[in-house]
């Protein structure tokens, strides 16, 4: 008994230790001092969730707390939040309700806590509606304060620093929810220290073994790394002494995340990522008017010593990004002739980048006469609330348009600023403008020279924006636009043209049937629908006013039981993409597009899957086998990834396991829209050979292609399918496509070509 006592003691003081961590960090902030309320929420918070332990097994009270202690501090924000961090789980867990929060903390408090209670459990749940809805109560809060989302963030952040006693089908849902919303939303927010470590541990969790990896390379390369650093910025600190500067200058390393990236996409080696760190110099400046001048003044220093980069400039003092960015960044070539990124910011620029600028600008300075390029942003977002989107992933998709985009930013011929998604045109420029604009856009002017709608922008163009009254918008405009506003505009105007043409359409049916004497019934549509292979009524209507249909004789002798020919139609096209008629019997439309705009993999016709499919314990890792040309597991054509690959299953309709590689695309979507319907996987020994595409390049020569062959050819364990050579002058690429057992023999094939005379690089692309 009083061993359990003084386990209960020790317990009860490190509850303690740590609230009295979140008091002490707040008290050394520049915030009001309200240490009574904080005091209170801890208490209440603490009573409410008495008992109750999370899966590591400390008591709950521990994750408000930790939620609290990195809204203060690493966010900086104040009392309110505090309080709202510490009461964020009390309504959803207890049965203490938002009225009680109201009554001991007041309305602010109670508002933000009922905004962090709406969007509980994740942005996604186990269905696609209930996701569409619950980003769409994340959006709304964050439009009537962004102290919920920032409190989320906040959340996120530690449940993300306490996955490991998830279980790995969870991880994997947590993972990748993290990097599809809460990453680029941090990165949108200026929460930048924050969205890195959610990237870094999400990565950790999806891909350790490639996480241990790099992160043991970077420990290895340190010493190197810190002696480049320190001839780099010796002459540097040597200038900036003798400006009388008070600054603070350091090395800022690449995150292991970022670096796996640029593996992944510029197909290189750890020894290959140059640019590994970053050289950041922080001034001290009281007067923010000397802000801009200083920076210059230090670029001007740094490129007496160093050879600049021409286009690598990036002046966000002058046009800060959306999310308040601010700082000057210089690429100039080290001496040991690799180029160095240099960032040049203020004190001021500096907290904003590493806080975030919603907290500091709203809750710290208090709000301006100027409104926020944030604010702006976030009103963008509500146009997107009132659009009923058909499917919560077009919803989301239309969404991460401008969550994910980089920016680009242009001038109007008044030379106003616009900052647009990178890879954005004409026509979304109009729509950002004007919905009306946007509806009428002819063409553009783009620098002074006429180019068409479709003309992607780049930042610095100077665009006008050309209309006609007599212009009526176009489905196919859909393909080329960027901006999440330009699609809601558009498909709402193109859906009030459907219905126009729906009305027209319906009054041409009926005028032919009571031609034909017939009258207007749902058994004469219904026959309509399967002599012309429509899937309902509207779209058949629309044909018909668009002239894609024609109701001619035919159509009028079928309906009076005349024709003897087949009817023009498919069960794909009526049924739509899979249909089960009886067990066991599918029949398929040709068109697949609907699964893959979703995300959803297409259903492989090539495997020989074992019959049938037994239930599926998500909650335990999944053993993929491949027996006598038999597999308990479906390959993703998406990804096509091989044994040793880091995979993870998905559950599709038919109970099936279909596996994706962690890094495909769809997989990223799958596992934030259905992690009910994710399971961790481990390969057994397979005994199958699966596809697998390597690229090479290098200095073209005679003879070269056939000792790439011959190394092929020389190894038992592949079978070549493909081989696409093409040669450029003295360079030579190369596409070639295998059949093997693993990634093991991959990895040999490529470290086998990289040896041949000529060769530059050879790896694995998927």
């Amino acid at each position: 008994m009083d061993s359990l006592n003084d386990k209960a003691l020790i317990e009860e003081q490190i509850v303690e230790d740590a609230f009295n961590d979140v008091l002490n960090g707040y008290l050394a902030s520049n915030h009001r001092k309200k240490v009574e309320i904080i005091k209170q929420a801890y208490r209440f918070a603490k009573a409410a969730h008495a008992g109750v332990r999370r899966r590591s097994g400390e008591p709950y009270i521990m994750h408000p707390i930790a939620v609290a202690r990195i809204v203060s501090r690493e966010i900086g924000l104040g009392s309110t939040s505090i309080c709202a961090a510490l009461l964020h789980d009390v309504v959803e867990d207890t049965d203490f309700t938002v009225e009680d929060i109201r009554r001991q903390f007041g309305d602010k408090i109670a508002m933000i806590v009922e905004g962090l209670t709406k969007i509980s459990g994740g942005i996604f749940g186990d269905k696609a509606s209930v996701q569409a809805e619950n980003f769409r109560k994340l959006l709304l809060t964050m439009c009537e304060d962004i102290r919920v989302v920032l409190i989320k963030m906040a959340d996120r952040l530690h449940n993300m620093r306490t996955l490991g006693s998830m279980a790995p089908n969870k991880q994997y849902k947590i993972a990748g929810e993290t990097l599809y919303i809460y990453a680029p939303l941090a990165h949108r927010l200026g929460l930048f220290a924050i969205k890195t470590e959610l990237e870094d541990l999400s990565f950790k969790y999806e891909h350790p073994g490639a996480y241990e990896r790099i992160s043991r390379q970077i420990q290895e390369s340190e010493s190197r790394r810190q002696a480049v650093y320190s001839d780099f910025s010796a002459p540097i600190k040597e200038r900036l002494e003798n400006m009388d500067l008070k600054y603070e200058a350091k090395a800022r390393l690449k995150s292991v995340y970022s670096i796996w990236r640029k593996m992944e996409t510029k197909h290189i080696p750890f020894e290959e990522v140059y640019d590994l760190y970053a050289m950041r110099i922080v001034f001290e400046c009281d007067d923010m008017a000397k802000e801009k001048e200083i920076c210059w003044s230090i670029y001007s220093a740094i490129t007496d010593l160093y050879r600049l980069h021409p286009e690598r400039t990036r002046d966000w003092i002058s046009v800060p990004k959306a999310n308040g960015y601010q700082a000057l960044h210089l690429t100039v070539m080290g001496p040991d002739g690799n180029w160095i990124e240099v960032q040049i910011r203020s004190r001021r620029m500096d907290e904003i980048a590493e806080k975030g600028f919603a907290a500091h600008w709203r809750y710290k300075i208090g709000e301006g006469d100027e409104e926020s390029e944030l604010t702006v942003w976030l009103k963008t977002i509500k146009d997107l609330l009132d659009n009923p989107e058909p499917s919560a992933m077009d919803f989301l998709d239309s969404l991460k348009l401008n969550l994910f985009a980089s920016e680009i930013v242009v001038f109007t011929p008044r030379g106003e600023l616009i900052t647009l998604p990178a890879e954005s045109t004409v026509l979304d420029l109009a729509f950002t403008l004007h919905s009306h604009l946007g509806l009428h856009c002819i063409a553009g002017k783009v620098n002074h020279r006429l180019v068409p709608l479709s003309h992607r922008l780049s930042s610095g163009d100077q665009v006008e924006v050309l209309t006609s009254q007599s212009q009526t918008p176009h489905p196919e405009w859909m393909s080329f636009i960027k901006t999440s506003k330009a699609r809601t505009r558009l498909r709402q105007a193109l859906n009030r043209l459907r219905q126009q043409s729906i009305t027209r359409g319906k009054e041409a049916i009926a005028n032919f049937l009571a031609v034909n004497g017939m009258t207007l019934s749902d058994e004469s549509l219904n026959r309509l629908l399967r002599h012309y292979g429509q899937p309902n009524r509207d779209e058949l209507a629309v044909a018909v006013d668009t002239g894609d249909i024609t109701l001619d004789q035919a159509a009028a002798d079928f309906l009076k039981n005349k024709s003897k020919g087949k009817s023009r139609f498919t069960l794909g096209k009526i049924l739509g993409a899979t249909v089960n008629l009886i067990p066991g019997v599918s029949i398929r439309s040709n068109d697949d597009s609907d699964n893959t705009d979703k995300g959803l993999p297409k259903e492989p016709q090539n495997e020989k899957v074992a019959n049938p499919p037994t239930p599926i314990d998500t909650k335990k890792p999944y053993i993929l086998r491949y027996d006598d040309d038999k597999a308990n597991f479906v390959m993703a054509d998406c990804c096509c990834p091989i044994p040793g690959d880091d995979v993870m299953g998905f559950i599709d309709d038919n109970g099936r396991v279909v596996v994706h590689a962690l890094n495909c695309p769809r997989a990223l979507v799958l596992k934030a829209g259905y992690g009910n319907r994710i399971v961790a996987t481990r390969w057994a020994a397979v005994s199958g050979k699966f596809l697998a595409n390597i690229h090479v390049e290098g200095i073209d020569r005679h003879g070269i292609l056939q000792e790439i062959t011959q190394q092929i050819a020389t190894q038992k364990s592949i079978d070549l399918r493909q081989l696409e050579i093409k040669a450029d002058n003295e360079v030579f690429h190369s596409d070639i496509q295998v059949r093997v057992a693993d990634v093991a023999v991959v990895t040999e094939l490529c470290t086998r070509l990289k040896k041949v005379d000529g060769v530059i690089s050879a790896s694995r692309i998927q």
